[in-house]
């Protein structure tokens, strides 16, 4: 559907911020494994509100779904409570029934990539059979982000103990 030119004219990295939580770490301070998903979907989702829809969009206006139908994680340096973190995320292939988005995760204090990954969607119905995209939506996935700050999880000020 979209050829690498498009892609590469069209798509930048959306940033989202986050603040690590202590729920979201084991016992040695660390990120748990399974986090880096879910923060690969706030990315995703912060992606395509940046370009003025939602997932809720499509699946109540459009019975359209993006089904996660793979989805990869590399783990290149630990991510710790409280670590304020940018999710980047933009997209590596636009097709009629499917996409992908690329992710980097970035520790915001030194820069570290911490995680990189990229999770593969097909578009379906409600009763999971697979369909194209509605009309419009992938043109707002290719097309430029609205004008706005970072977006994602407020990211608390730090404030000194009561």
């Amino acid at each position: 559907m979209a050829s690498q030119e498009e892609l590469e004219d069209a798509n930048e990295w959306q940033e989202a911020l986050l603040r690590v939580r202590y729920a979201e770490t084991d016992k040695m301070g660390v990120v748990y494994h399974a986090n880096y998903l879910v923060w690969f979907e706030i990315g995703r989702t912060e992606f395509c509100r940046a370009r003025g829809f939602s997932y809720r969009d499509m699946e109540e206006n459009e019975n359209a779904f993006l089904v996660v139908a793979e989805s990869y994680c590399r783990y290149k340096a630990p991510a710790y409570y409280d670590d304020v973190l940018i999710v980047r995320t933009h997209i590596t292939e636009l097709r009629r029934r499917s996409l992908r988005f690329g992710y980097e995760i970035v520790r915001e204090s030194d820069g570290v990539v911490i995680a990189e990954g990229e999770t593969g969607h097909v578009v379906t119905d409600s009763t999971g059979r697979v369909r194209t995209f509605p009309p419009g939506f992938a043109e707002l996935l290719l097309s430029a982000p609205s004008e706005s700050e970072n977006v994602g999880e407020p990211v608390p000020e730090d404030e000194p103990p009561l």
